[in-house]
């Protein structure tokens, strides 16, 4: 994704720099670009989003990848496939909270009264979801093209409404990606208010610390305890 600034990937992946697409604002919109696309271009019934270094598999700890076959017969019993939540995947705060902590609060805010002014029904999901204490992450999902597209149409909405009020230019590299972390909350807030049923499925991420380095940082946490001791 943002191959129009250069990121071209494999020569025989697809590129989100065709047809209609925003893939120049890779930056600050992440895998957004390669969502778009799919939303404007993809004529595919099912549609969804892997990482390159992250992916939707069949049991924990292991690449043994969703088939095409493993997702048509979810998708017979499901609306939607989604990563496996983690319970501290906000580090015990609640979703406002911890946005507020890495991100920036004025731009939580500044979503919150957008969709109060514009998706009034869908208020008290996002006041629901700001007080929960884990959620989907990873901008992942696969869904039949119909549902998804429902939920573009509403995401694009409100994040080019942010980006008419929000200076990119204050934040850091990482931060400058604001409008990736906002869609990674909304996605809970527009699923918890349609009611989907949800296949909760494991993620493999292919740049998960070894053992080695895992046991590494461990032994370095307990010698600073005990030096302190």
């Amino acid at each position: 994704m943002g191959a129009a600034l250069g990121n071209k990937g494999n020569a025989d992946s697809l590129k989100d720099d065709t047809g209609n697409n925003i893939s120049s604002k890779n930056k600050s919109f992440c895998e957004l670009t390669g969502i778009y696309w799919i939303w404007k271009n993809s004529t595919s019934d099912i549609i969804g989003l892997d990482h390159y270094r992250r992916f939707f598999v069949k049991s924990e700890n292991a690449l043994n990848l969703l088939s095409e076959n493993d997702i048509k017969e979810i998708l017979a019993r499901y609306d939607i496939i989604m990563p496996k939540r983690n319970p501290n995947v906000f580090s015990n705060k609640t979703a406002a909270q911890f946005f507020g902590d890495q991100h920036d609060p004025l731009v939580w805010t500044l979503c919150r009264d957008y969709i109060k002014e514009n998706f009034p029904t869908y208020l008290s999901d996002f006041d629901w979801f700001s007080r929960e204490k884990t959620g989907y992450v990873f901008n992942m999902f696969i869904g039949r093209k119909e549902v998804l597209d429902e939920y573009f149409e509403w995401l694009f909405q409100i994040l080019n409404a942010l980006e008419k009020e929000v200076d990119l230019s204050i934040y850091d590299d990482y931060n400058k990606r604001m409008y990736g972390f906002v869609a990674e909350r909304l996605i809970n807030v527009w699923v918890h208010h349609k009611n989907l049923k949800v296949k909760e499925v494991p993620v493999y991420m292919t740049d998960k610390p070894s053992l080695k380095e895992k046991m590494k940082s461990k032994i370095i946490s307990l010698n600073k305890k005990i030096a302190q001791i």
